[in-house]
């Protein structure tokens, strides 16, 4: 079994890293899964000059910025669609920002992948769209926790 740990990174403060890699721990620890996490991945797509431009790009020079960002693109959503068998979000203040974990939710929903989300904002603040591409919802990780042991131990 293999999960995608997908959320906010651009606009989030530690770029999702640090519960990413908590719940990395719990899903290979205690399930012996496997997972993919983007915090991970992202610099082994790049070459040296993309890491060290990417970021100047995004305000300087477009053309080169999107061609960067579609080797995220083409890589997280080849992972979703042929590597996941479920696929963990967490939806907080600064996913909304972004847009590949809403991309990542379509294709997980359109491919029968189950969705299941920990949200730190109330249900009616998140988009109608969003929670319909969700297989189940949380309030809290350890909720999450209990719910992939019993599913998947």
């Amino acid at each position: 079994m293999r999960t995608y740990l997908a959320g906010a990174m651009e606009y989030a403060p530690d770029e999702g890293a640090a519960w990413r890699s908590e719940m990395a721990g719990f899903i290979r620890g205690e399930l012996g899964h496997d997972c993919f996490n983007p915090c991970e991945e992202q610099d082994k797509v790049l070459t040296e000059e993309e890491i060290a431009n990417f970021r100047n790009w995004k305000a300087n020079d477009t053309a080169r910025f999107r061609n960067t960002a579609r080797k995220f693109i083409d890589l997280d959503l080849k992972t979703v669609i042929n590597h996941t068998d479920y696929l963990i979000c967490l939806w907080d203040e600064y996913v909304t920002r972004g847009g590949g974990t809403h991309g990542e939710l379509t294709i997980s929903y359109y491919h029968n992948i189950p969705v299941y989300m920990v949200h730190t904002m109330p249900p009616a603040e998140i988009s109608s769209w969003i929670i319909g591409c969700t297989t189940e919802m949380f309030t809290d990780f350890s909720q999450l926790k209990s719910f992939l042991r019993e599913t998947y131990r």
